[in-house]
């Protein structure tokens, strides 16, 4: 029995159907002349030009058909097909330290992290996951499996009273993801980590536990200020001389342990963005292989059936059929070619417009460097602000920013103010950008460099100042020395902004780690200054 794989292509028999009906009619019309005129003129008259016309009209309609079949995908069998999947391992590590029942999230830290791994899992559709809990020691809760089902049963169980000893040993637990991923057979893999938190000497701990062959990752919990730790009984935990223990997160130390193995650091947000952010990112490196199971797929004759196209085309030389199909095509592009004569730069933004849209035209400019006509093509606020910001035209790049009052159009608002040398106005964009998103490592390093610029600035402003209180007669020279470097001074802090603040302007979006590489980079120079 013949199955169509592409049935409603069928619905090309109607034009076929009509066109029939016409040409039928209308050589039964022309075959009634034949009772009014003489035998031997009608020889001369009507049959010749009947035969001529009707032959190449009915082997159109003959390609028609044959070509309407093929494209509805005939098939008569169904043949094995092998199924791939993405050979990406992972092993998802969750601190179940006391600090994890800290309360600046809501209900605490602990419920926060269960409720953001359980939303990772659900995005992670293929590819192998395992399960560690690590506290003083490291626990395999579940190994490597493809059955995300059996984590998502486990997470509710883990707290940290099922674990046997106290603490936070987080390289125990990177030594046994590793483990986990080798006896999988994962050259490569993931390793993400939901924390809270590390201390100094745990950071040397783990940085010489994983093997630099596998990424870390890490989503952050908690805030720099801290808060106490409601333990499950309600009692507020306390230290030896009966304190409460504040537990806080140092940020620092997570984002320096994620750069020294490729990875990323994502912190906790309340809008669901962080679980996008990391799924995006661990999506990054999936490969497909080949596994054990097949399906079964109708084989395609469509392709075979179209060959028989070939024929007609080639009678067709003969017949001028060709030559009368190509006409619509001929015009077309005769007429193309008179308008690109007379205006080939308007032509060609039309003839771009049919395949791509202004966004799509503008992000190829954008990547090619030609910020300007970028610029000017973006239809997007953000991506057109984005490409100001890269010509140059701060004040242009400011005011599309200024549409963005999330936490990152704040970020970019102040890195355009830095640029304009607007570093008070400055100094409140980034902090309220903090305000929005805490924490925000880039906005903090440019919030600083932003107060360094602007002491220095009024230091600059009070020397101009006193020198023409000292000398009002020369202070017309004072002034334009003064401004000569007051000039070369933000010269040089220009170009140390464009390195920190500008590296660090992230284009709308788009969530990539450019910020966080740069951001070794960025204390280094702020060390330099």
């Amino acid at each position: 029995m013949i199955h169509f794989i592409r049935p409603e292509w069928l619905l090309g028999f109607i034009p076929v159907l009509i066109l029939s009906a016409l040409f039928w009619r209308k050589q039964s019309q022309q075959s009634a002349w034949k009772q009014y005129i003489a035998p031997h003129l009608s020889q001369l008259l009507i049959t010749q030009t009947v035969e001529k016309s009707h032959q190449p009209k009915w082997l159109l309609i003959a390609c028609w058909i044959v070509a309407v079949i093929a494209l509805s995908g005939p098939a008569l069998n169904k043949q094995n097909l092998p199924v791939f999947a993405t050979e990406q391992g992972r092993v998802l590590i969750m601190d179940m330290s006391q600090s994890m029942y800290a309360t600046d999230l809501s209900p605490n830290r602990l419920s926060y992290a269960k409720f953001r791994a359980t939303d990772l899992l659900n995005e992670l559709k293929e590819g192998e996951t395992g399960l560690i809990a690590y506290a003083g020691d490291a626990y395999t809760i579940s190994p490597l499996t493809r059955d995300r089902d059996t984590i998502l049963n486990l997470l509710p169980t883990l707290s940290p009273d099922i674990m046997p000893t106290k603490g936070s040993n987080l390289a125990a637990a990177l030594a046994l993801a590793e483990k986990l991923l080798a006896q999988g057979g994962h050259v490569s893999g993931d390793i993400i980590v939901m924390t809270d938190g590390i201390s100094a000497q745990q950071f040397n701990q783990a940085s010489n536990a994983l093997n630099s062959r596998y990424r870390l990752s890490i989503m952050a919990f908690g805030s720099k200020q801290g808060a106490p730790i409601r333990l499950a009984d309600g009692q507020l935990l306390r230290d030896n001389s009966n304190e409460v223990v504040v537990a806080k997160t140092d940020y620092g130390l997570l984002q320096k342990l994620v750069q020294q193995h490729q990875g990323i650091l994502v912190p906790a947000q309340t809008d669901g963005s962080d679980v996008s952010t990391l799924t995006h990112w661990l999506a990054s490196d999936g490969k497909a292989t080949e596994t054990d199971l097949a399906g079964e797929a109708w084989q395609d004759l469509g392709p075979y059936l179209a060959m028989l196209l070939i024929i007609p085309m080639l009678m067709s030389f003969r017949q001028g059929l060709l030559t009368l199909m190509l006409n619509p095509g001929l015009l077309f592009a005769t007429a193309m070619a008179f308008s690109l004569t007379h205006s080939q730069p308007a032509q060609a933004s039309v003839w771009q417009d049919l395949w791509k849209t202004k966004d799509q035209q503008a992000q190829s400019a954008f990547e090619q460097g030609d910020f300007s006509q970028a610029a000017e093509t973006f239809e997007n606020p953000q991506w057109q602000a984005s490409a100001q910001y890269k010509a140059g035209n701060y004040q242009q790049a400011l005011e599309g920013y200024e549409q963005d009052t999330s936490a990152q159009g704040l970020y970019n608002q102040g890195n355009a103010l830095m640029q304009l040398k607007d570093y008070p106005e400055a100094i409140k964009r980034y902090q309220q950008a903090i305000t929005a998103q805490s924490p925000f490592i880039e906005a903090e390093q440019n919030l600083a460099l932003a107060q360094q610029l602007l002491e220095q600035q009024k230091e600059s402003s009070e020397q101009q100042s006193d020198k023409s209180e000292q000398d009002p007669s020369n202070s017309n020279d004072d002034n334009s020395t003064s401004e000569q470097s007051s000039d070369e001074n933000g010269s040089e802090q220009s170009k140390s902004n464009e390195s920190q603040s500008g590296q660090q302007e992230n284009q709308p979006g788009q969530q990539d780690q450019s910020g966080q590489q740069n951001q070794q980079q960025n204390a280094e120079n702020q060390s330099d200054n």
